[in-house]
Protein backbone atom coordinates (compact mmCIF):
# COMPACT_ATOMS: atom_id res chain seq x y z
CA UNK A 1 0.00 0.00 0.00
CA UNK A 2 1.47 3.41 -0.88
CA UNK A 3 2.08 6.01 1.48
CA UNK A 4 -0.54 8.86 1.45
CA UNK A 5 0.76 11.53 -0.42
CA UNK A 6 1.03 15.12 1.71
CA UNK A 7 -0.56 18.11 0.11
CA UNK A 8 1.70 21.10 1.46
CA UNK A 9 -0.24 24.11 3.43
CA UNK A 10 -0.51 26.95 1.11
CA UNK A 11 2.47 29.39 2.48
CA UNK A 12 -0.02 32.19 1.52
CA UNK A 13 -2.74 31.11 4.15
CA UNK A 14 0.63 30.33 7.05
CA UNK A 15 1.43 33.45 6.40
CA UNK A 16 -1.47 35.53 6.98
CA UNK A 17 -2.54 33.06 9.61
CA UNK A 18 1.40 34.01 11.10
CA UNK A 19 0.52 37.63 10.99
CA UNK A 20 -2.66 37.31 12.41
CA UNK A 21 -2.15 36.04 15.92
CA UNK A 22 1.54 38.25 16.66
CA UNK A 23 0.83 39.99 19.68
CA UNK A 24 2.21 42.83 19.10
CA UNK A 25 0.58 45.58 21.02
CA UNK A 26 0.51 43.23 24.33
CA UNK A 27 4.03 42.86 23.90
CA UNK A 28 4.78 46.03 23.59
CA UNK A 29 2.14 46.84 27.12
CA UNK A 30 4.29 43.92 28.96
CA UNK A 31 7.13 46.51 29.56
CA UNK A 32 6.86 49.22 31.63
CA UNK A 33 5.93 51.99 30.23
CA UNK A 34 5.87 50.63 26.65
CA UNK A 35 3.91 52.35 24.69
CA UNK A 36 6.39 55.54 25.40
CA UNK A 37 9.91 53.63 26.03
CA UNK A 38 9.68 50.99 22.85
CA UNK A 39 8.73 53.69 20.08
CA UNK A 40 11.29 56.41 22.08
CA UNK A 41 14.08 53.17 21.45
CA UNK A 42 13.21 52.30 17.97
CA UNK A 43 13.18 55.96 17.00
CA UNK A 44 16.38 56.80 18.82
CA UNK A 45 18.29 53.28 16.50
CA UNK A 46 17.48 54.91 13.66
CA UNK A 47 19.14 58.10 14.68
CA UNK A 48 22.06 55.96 15.98
CA UNK A 49 22.59 54.03 12.95
CA UNK A 50 20.58 55.25 9.56
CA UNK A 51 20.09 58.91 10.49
CA UNK A 52 19.55 60.27 7.35
CA UNK A 53 16.14 57.78 6.98
CA UNK A 54 13.98 61.41 7.48
CA UNK A 55 15.91 63.04 4.89
CA UNK A 56 15.88 60.56 2.36
CA UNK A 57 12.37 59.52 2.11
CA UNK A 58 10.81 63.33 2.87
CA UNK A 59 7.21 64.31 2.92
CA UNK A 60 5.24 62.78 5.52
CA UNK A 61 7.54 60.40 6.42
CA UNK A 62 9.96 63.04 7.64
CA UNK A 63 7.56 64.58 9.59
CA UNK A 64 6.19 61.30 11.38
CA UNK A 65 10.33 61.17 12.16
CA UNK A 66 11.00 64.82 13.19
CA UNK A 67 7.81 66.58 14.09
CA UNK A 68 7.01 65.37 17.44
CA UNK A 69 5.14 68.87 18.95
CA UNK A 70 2.73 68.64 16.56
CA UNK A 71 1.46 65.53 17.90
CA UNK A 72 1.86 66.24 21.03
CA UNK A 73 -0.63 69.46 20.84
CA UNK A 74 -2.78 66.87 19.54
CA UNK A 75 -2.36 64.45 22.46
CA UNK A 76 -2.76 67.24 24.82
CA UNK A 77 -6.62 67.83 23.87
CA UNK A 78 -7.29 64.58 23.69
CA UNK A 79 -6.15 64.71 27.64
CA UNK A 80 -8.10 67.67 28.34
CA UNK A 81 -11.08 66.28 27.75
CA UNK A 82 -10.75 63.45 29.99
CA UNK A 83 -10.42 65.73 32.82
CA UNK A 84 -13.74 66.13 34.60
CA UNK A 85 -13.81 69.90 36.77
CA UNK A 86 -16.93 68.25 38.84
CA UNK A 87 -15.54 66.54 41.54
CA UNK A 88 -16.76 65.33 45.18
CA UNK A 89 -15.16 66.88 48.32
CA UNK A 90 -12.72 63.73 48.78
CA UNK A 91 -11.46 63.70 45.03
CA UNK A 92 -11.10 67.18 45.89
CA UNK A 93 -9.15 67.13 49.00
CA UNK A 94 -7.62 63.80 48.66
CA UNK A 95 -6.54 64.58 44.90
CA UNK A 96 -5.65 68.30 45.09
CA UNK A 97 -3.36 67.60 48.49
CA UNK A 98 -1.14 64.77 45.73
CA UNK A 99 -1.06 67.58 43.12
CA UNK A 100 -0.14 70.36 45.71
CA UNK A 101 2.33 67.72 46.90
CA UNK A 102 3.85 66.70 43.92
CA UNK A 103 4.46 70.23 42.32
CA UNK A 104 5.83 71.48 45.50
CA UNK A 105 8.90 68.07 45.69
CA UNK A 106 9.76 69.65 41.94
CA UNK A 107 10.24 73.07 43.02
CA UNK A 108 12.26 72.15 45.91
CA UNK A 109 14.22 70.10 43.90
CA UNK A 110 14.29 72.81 40.99
CA UNK A 111 15.51 75.45 43.41
CA UNK A 112 18.27 73.52 45.74
CA UNK A 113 19.69 72.05 42.18
CA UNK A 114 18.94 75.53 40.36
CA UNK A 115 21.65 77.19 42.64
CA UNK A 116 23.91 74.26 41.62
CA UNK A 117 23.78 73.14 38.10
CA UNK A 118 21.75 76.28 36.27
CA UNK A 119 20.24 74.81 32.79
CA UNK A 120 22.99 73.01 31.35
CA UNK A 121 23.24 69.28 32.12
CA UNK A 122 26.52 67.79 34.09
CA UNK A 123 29.25 67.48 31.39
CA UNK A 124 31.26 64.61 32.79
CA UNK A 125 31.26 62.16 35.80
CA UNK A 126 29.50 59.67 36.84
CA UNK A 127 26.57 61.69 37.13
CA UNK A 128 26.66 62.81 33.43
CA UNK A 129 23.62 63.93 31.29
CA UNK A 130 21.91 64.83 34.96
CA UNK A 131 20.36 68.18 35.09
CA UNK A 132 18.04 70.44 36.74
CA UNK A 133 15.54 69.74 33.83
CA UNK A 134 15.77 65.96 34.19
CA UNK A 135 14.74 66.11 37.96
CA UNK A 136 11.89 68.35 37.88
CA UNK A 137 9.96 67.28 34.80
CA UNK A 138 10.35 63.54 36.27
CA UNK A 139 8.93 64.51 39.34
CA UNK A 140 6.15 66.74 38.15
CA UNK A 141 3.97 64.49 36.58
CA UNK A 142 1.94 61.23 37.64
CA UNK A 143 1.89 57.79 36.06
CA UNK A 144 -2.05 58.04 35.82
CA UNK A 145 -2.98 54.41 35.06
CA UNK A 146 -0.35 52.72 37.17
CA UNK A 147 -1.68 54.57 39.60
CA UNK A 148 -5.54 53.97 39.07
CA UNK A 149 -4.64 50.35 38.47
CA UNK A 150 -2.73 50.57 42.03
CA UNK A 151 -5.86 52.16 43.91
CA UNK A 152 -8.02 50.18 41.94
CA UNK A 153 -6.54 46.82 43.72
CA UNK A 154 -5.70 48.31 46.97
CA UNK A 155 -7.98 50.99 47.55
CA UNK A 156 -11.73 52.43 47.20
CA UNK A 157 -13.29 53.91 44.19
CA UNK A 158 -13.13 57.62 45.06
CA UNK A 159 -9.34 57.07 45.92
CA UNK A 160 -8.91 56.13 42.28
CA UNK A 161 -11.42 59.31 40.75
CA UNK A 162 -8.75 61.40 42.81
CA UNK A 163 -6.42 61.61 39.82
CA UNK A 164 -9.18 63.47 38.20
CA UNK A 165 -7.72 66.15 39.68
CA UNK A 166 -4.11 65.21 39.83
CA UNK A 167 -4.56 65.38 35.84
CA UNK A 168 -4.01 68.55 35.85
CA UNK A 169 -0.13 68.39 36.01
CA UNK A 170 0.46 67.01 32.49
CA UNK A 171 2.06 68.63 29.93
CA UNK A 172 5.06 70.80 30.34
CA UNK A 173 3.21 74.12 32.09
CA UNK A 174 4.01 73.46 35.43
CA UNK A 175 7.67 72.38 34.66
CA UNK A 176 8.02 75.30 33.16
CA UNK A 177 6.38 77.45 36.09
CA UNK A 178 8.70 75.18 38.79
CA UNK A 179 11.97 76.30 36.08
CA UNK A 180 10.89 80.07 36.74
CA UNK A 181 10.10 80.08 40.47
CA UNK A 182 13.43 77.93 40.71
CA UNK A 183 15.19 81.24 39.41
CA UNK A 184 16.47 79.83 36.37
CA UNK A 185 15.93 81.26 32.67
CA UNK A 186 12.25 82.70 32.98
CA UNK A 187 9.85 81.64 29.99
CA UNK A 188 7.72 84.29 28.09
CA UNK A 189 4.11 84.35 29.13
CA UNK A 190 3.31 83.55 25.59
CA UNK A 191 4.86 80.34 26.01
CA UNK A 192 3.60 79.19 29.32
CA UNK A 193 0.20 80.39 27.85
CA UNK A 194 0.87 77.79 24.78
CA UNK A 195 2.22 75.07 27.01
CA UNK A 196 -1.16 74.80 28.21
CA UNK A 197 -4.02 76.43 25.92
CA UNK A 198 -4.17 72.70 24.49
CA UNK A 199 -5.02 71.05 27.29
CA UNK A 200 -7.51 74.15 28.57
CA UNK A 201 -9.04 73.35 24.68
CA UNK A 202 -9.27 69.81 25.78
CA UNK A 203 -11.34 70.19 29.04
CA UNK A 204 -13.28 73.03 27.80
CA UNK A 205 -14.85 70.44 24.79
CA UNK A 206 -15.03 67.54 27.46
CA UNK A 207 -16.79 69.12 29.71
CA UNK A 208 -19.40 71.04 27.80
CA UNK A 209 -19.92 67.84 26.13
CA UNK A 210 -19.54 64.33 27.61
CA UNK A 211 -19.13 62.60 23.67
CA UNK A 212 -16.68 64.96 22.71
CA UNK A 213 -14.93 63.63 26.42
CA UNK A 214 -15.06 60.00 24.70
CA UNK A 215 -14.39 60.88 21.79
CA UNK A 216 -11.41 62.61 22.13
CA UNK A 217 -10.70 60.39 25.42
CA UNK A 218 -10.18 57.55 22.90
CA UNK A 219 -7.46 59.10 20.71
CA UNK A 220 -5.10 60.03 23.51
CA UNK A 221 -3.33 56.51 24.32
CA UNK A 222 -3.02 55.96 20.28
CA UNK A 223 -0.70 59.33 20.09
CA UNK A 224 1.75 58.43 22.47
CA UNK A 225 3.69 55.79 20.28
CA UNK A 226 3.96 58.13 17.34
CA UNK A 227 5.09 61.59 19.51
CA UNK A 228 7.58 59.05 21.13
CA UNK A 229 8.98 57.64 18.33
CA UNK A 230 9.88 61.02 16.98
CA UNK A 231 11.20 62.10 20.63
CA UNK A 232 13.60 59.18 20.05
CA UNK A 233 14.70 60.28 16.87
CA UNK A 234 16.15 62.96 18.41
CA UNK A 235 18.41 61.02 20.41
CA UNK A 236 21.90 58.83 20.03
CA UNK A 237 21.80 55.60 21.75
CA UNK A 238 25.34 56.19 22.63
CA UNK A 239 23.97 58.96 24.99
CA UNK A 240 21.34 56.07 26.21
CA UNK A 241 24.13 54.04 27.45
CA UNK A 242 25.52 56.63 28.92
CA UNK A 243 22.52 57.57 31.08
CA UNK A 244 21.86 54.31 31.80
CA UNK A 245 22.86 54.20 35.71
CA UNK A 246 21.98 57.95 36.08
CA UNK A 247 18.42 57.03 34.82
CA UNK A 248 18.18 54.10 37.24
CA UNK A 249 19.44 56.37 40.16
CA UNK A 250 16.63 59.23 39.02
CA UNK A 251 14.15 56.76 39.39
CA UNK A 252 14.78 55.26 42.54
CA UNK A 253 15.34 59.13 43.65
CA UNK A 254 11.44 59.90 42.55
CA UNK A 255 10.31 57.09 44.07
CA UNK A 256 12.13 57.75 47.44
CA UNK A 257 11.30 61.54 47.44
CA UNK A 258 8.05 62.18 46.11
CA UNK A 259 7.25 59.06 47.79
CA UNK A 260 7.75 59.96 51.81
CA UNK A 261 6.18 63.48 50.91
CA UNK A 262 3.44 62.15 49.18
CA UNK A 263 2.74 59.43 51.43
CA UNK A 264 3.20 62.11 54.29
CA UNK A 265 0.38 64.08 52.74
CA UNK A 266 -2.10 61.15 51.96
CA UNK A 267 -1.89 60.33 55.92
CA UNK A 268 -2.80 64.34 57.02
CA UNK A 269 -5.17 63.63 54.72
CA UNK A 270 -6.96 60.90 56.42
CA UNK A 271 -5.61 58.18 54.20
CA UNK A 272 -3.35 55.12 55.10
CA UNK A 273 -0.13 56.38 52.74
CA UNK A 274 -1.60 53.75 49.64
CA UNK A 275 -2.48 56.49 47.55
CA UNK A 276 0.30 58.35 47.98
CA UNK A 277 2.73 55.51 47.59
CA UNK A 278 1.07 55.07 44.55
CA UNK A 279 1.43 58.14 42.38
CA UNK A 280 5.36 58.44 43.47
CA UNK A 281 6.39 57.67 39.78
CA UNK A 282 6.89 59.27 36.30
CA UNK A 283 4.09 59.70 33.49
CA UNK A 284 5.09 58.47 30.37
CA UNK A 285 4.35 61.28 28.57
CA UNK A 286 6.59 63.71 30.76
CA UNK A 287 10.18 62.29 28.88
CA UNK A 288 8.21 64.78 26.03
CA UNK A 289 8.52 67.79 28.18
CA UNK A 290 11.99 68.48 28.01
CA UNK A 291 11.71 68.94 24.04
CA UNK A 292 9.06 71.21 24.60
CA UNK A 293 10.50 72.98 27.15
CA UNK A 294 13.71 73.88 24.81
CA UNK A 295 11.25 74.91 22.12
CA UNK A 296 10.34 77.32 23.86
CA UNK A 297 13.57 78.50 26.05
CA UNK A 298 17.06 77.72 23.77
CA UNK A 299 18.83 77.88 26.91
CA UNK A 300 18.07 74.10 27.87
CA UNK A 301 18.69 73.04 24.70
CA UNK A 302 21.88 71.59 25.40
CA UNK A 303 20.07 69.73 28.59
CA UNK A 304 16.78 68.11 26.43
CA UNK A 305 18.46 65.20 24.70
CA UNK A 306 19.86 63.58 28.09
CA UNK A 307 16.80 65.17 29.45
CA UNK A 308 14.71 62.80 27.84
CA UNK A 309 16.46 59.70 28.29
CA UNK A 310 16.62 60.33 32.10
CA UNK A 311 12.98 60.86 32.25
CA UNK A 312 11.91 57.75 29.96
CA UNK A 313 14.37 55.16 31.97
CA UNK A 314 12.59 57.17 35.13
CA UNK A 315 9.47 55.98 34.12
CA UNK A 316 10.92 52.46 33.58
CA UNK A 317 12.58 52.24 36.61
CA UNK A 318 9.07 53.92 38.78
CA UNK A 319 7.00 51.66 37.32
CA UNK A 320 8.96 48.66 38.68
CA UNK A 321 9.75 50.18 41.75
CA UNK A 322 6.18 51.87 43.02
CA UNK A 323 3.87 48.70 42.18
CA UNK A 324 6.44 46.55 44.68
CA UNK A 325 6.04 49.81 47.40
CA UNK A 326 2.23 49.97 47.74
CA UNK A 327 1.36 46.33 47.29
CA UNK A 328 4.21 45.81 50.55
CA UNK A 329 2.47 48.58 52.64
CA UNK A 330 -1.10 47.86 52.08
CA UNK A 331 0.18 44.38 52.60
CA UNK A 332 0.91 45.86 56.24
CA UNK A 333 -2.41 48.10 56.31
CA UNK A 334 -4.81 46.57 54.74
CA UNK A 335 -7.14 47.34 51.66
CA UNK A 336 -10.73 46.72 50.48
CA UNK A 337 -10.82 42.95 49.54
CA UNK A 338 -7.96 41.65 51.47
CA UNK A 339 -10.18 39.83 53.50
CA UNK A 340 -11.75 38.33 50.52
CA UNK A 341 -9.30 37.33 49.00
CA UNK A 342 -7.34 35.99 51.56
CA UNK A 343 -10.69 34.00 51.96
CA UNK A 344 -10.54 32.89 48.80
CA UNK A 345 -6.88 31.78 49.08
CA UNK A 346 -8.01 29.63 52.36
CA UNK A 347 -10.50 28.11 50.26
CA UNK A 348 -8.68 27.21 47.93
CA UNK A 349 -6.01 26.09 49.82
CA UNK A 350 -8.11 23.48 51.59
CA UNK A 351 -10.03 22.36 48.35
CA UNK A 352 -6.69 21.40 46.89
CA UNK A 353 -5.88 19.91 50.07
CA UNK A 354 -9.38 17.94 49.95
CA UNK A 355 -8.83 16.46 46.55
CA UNK A 356 -5.37 15.70 47.38
CA UNK A 357 -6.61 13.92 50.09
CA UNK A 358 -9.49 12.37 48.52
CA UNK A 359 -7.30 11.12 45.60
CA UNK A 360 -4.60 9.52 48.70
CA UNK A 361 -7.60 7.45 50.29
CA UNK A 362 -8.87 6.32 46.63
CA UNK A 363 -5.30 4.80 45.27
CA UNK A 364 -4.99 3.22 49.11
CA UNK A 365 -8.38 1.88 48.52
CA UNK A 366 -7.24 0.53 44.99
CA UNK A 367 -4.37 -0.74 46.35
CA UNK A 368 -6.03 -3.10 49.18
CA UNK A 369 -8.22 -4.04 46.32
CA UNK A 370 -5.59 -5.05 44.19
CA UNK A 371 -4.06 -7.18 46.99
CA UNK A 372 -6.96 -8.97 47.82
CA UNK A 373 -7.49 -9.90 43.90
CA UNK A 374 -4.17 -11.33 44.09
CA UNK A 375 -4.46 -13.09 47.45
CA UNK A 376 -7.49 -14.73 46.23
CA UNK A 377 -5.85 -16.41 43.17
Amino acid sequence: MSAARRVPLSPRFSLQKLMANIPILRSIEKVPGGLMVVPLLIGAAFKTFAPGTADYFGSFTKALFTQPLTILAIFYVCMGATIELRATPYILKKGGALLITKILCGMAAGIILGHILGEKPIAAGPLIGLSTLAIVAAMNDTNGGLYMALMGKYGRPKDVGAYAVMTLESGPFLTMITLGVAGLSAFKWQDLAGAVLPLILGIILGNLDPECRKYFGKAAPPLIPFFAFALGFGLDLHTVVKAGLVGVLLGLGVVVVTGIALFLADRLTGGNGVAGLSAASTAGNAAAVPAIVAAANPAYQEAAGPATVLVAASVVITAIVVPLVTAWWAGRVGYPGADAADALATSQTEAATDTAVAGARGAARARADDDDFRGAH
